[in-house]
């Protein structure tokens, strides 16, 4: 589990941005594939992320994963709930303790957060539809809801594609460039013709720094470089594999 110096620091916060390694999925699930969404045998996923929530110090029921949909929409969660009740949302925020708030991922950016004063946390799942369509922003206006300030908030951008391994056609460039004129600076060409490389980290912690947030953390891993560490989707559809693990990024608050 890989953590970030700046959501460390907080005494109130325990978090962690797993990787693959220490489950007990196997084959092109190996290892820790905690996503219940994939084909692995279900029997694995559930051990997979009882560990965890071991590590997170809560139950397993207390481990929230969101039905992911590229929205950006955000859910404000109070108590557990059941997998087949999960709300179908991108992120969450919550003021309650003991609650793990988990965002899985196989190249989209994971965004954890927390106030630094204020026991209120969120969690965001940003691919590039929910980092366009508002999912950050979104997440934060959820935590002021639950009473948190914006200048207050720290946010670390966990592991996910980097810009040297995305690569886009020009009609995806294009949707950005509708969007902004100056979002053209997150593209690159690459060496196909009428292709480029995006670099949706640096496009999300972009999308953060305008928020006037209280810090952040970019980790700066690459989800499809270190296949040793982590699952990617987009290196699983390079080979022809049926499927690909997901890992998870956890943030939660401690019990007073």
């Amino acid at each position: 589990m890989i953590e970030s110096s700046l959501l460390a620091a907080l005494p109130h916060v325990a978090h962690g941005f797993f990787t693959r390694e220490g489950g007990t999925s196997g084959g092109i699930y190996a290892s820790l594939n905690c996503g219940p969404g994939s084909k692995d045998d279900p029997a694995h996923v559930r051990e997979n992320r009882a560990r965890v929530a071991q590590a997170m110090d809560v139950p397993p029921e207390n481990l929230l994963t969101l039905y992911q949909v590229h929205s950006p929409d955000t859910a404000i969660v109070t108590e557990p709930f059941a997998p087949e009740t999960r709300p179908e949302a991108d992120s969450m925020a919550a003021d309650t303790p003991g609650l793990a708030l988990g965002i899985l991922t196989a190249d989209c950016v994971p965004v954890l957060f927390a106030d630094k004063t204020a026991p209120i946390i969120g969690a965001a799942h940003s691919g590039w539809k929910g980092a366009i369509g508002g999912v950050l922003e979104s997440t934060i206006a959820a935590m002021e809801k639950l009473g948190a300030k914006r200048a207050n908030i720290i946010a670390a951008i966990g592991p996910a594609i980097s810009q040297t391994n995305y690569e886009v056609g020009a009609e995806f460039r294009d949707t950005f460039l509708k969007d902004a004129k100056d979002n053209a600076r997150w593209f690159v060409p690459s060496d196909k013709p009428d292709h480029f490389r995006f670099d949706l980290p640096g496009y999300v912690e972009e999308k953060l720094r305008a928020l006037g947030l209280g810090g952040i953390d970019p980790l700066g891993l690459c989800t499809y470089a270190d296949e040793k560490r982590f699952f990617s989707f987009r290196r699983a559809t390079h080979r022809g594999e049926p499927d690909y693990g997901r890992q998870v990024s956890v943030i939660r608050l401690k019990r007073t």
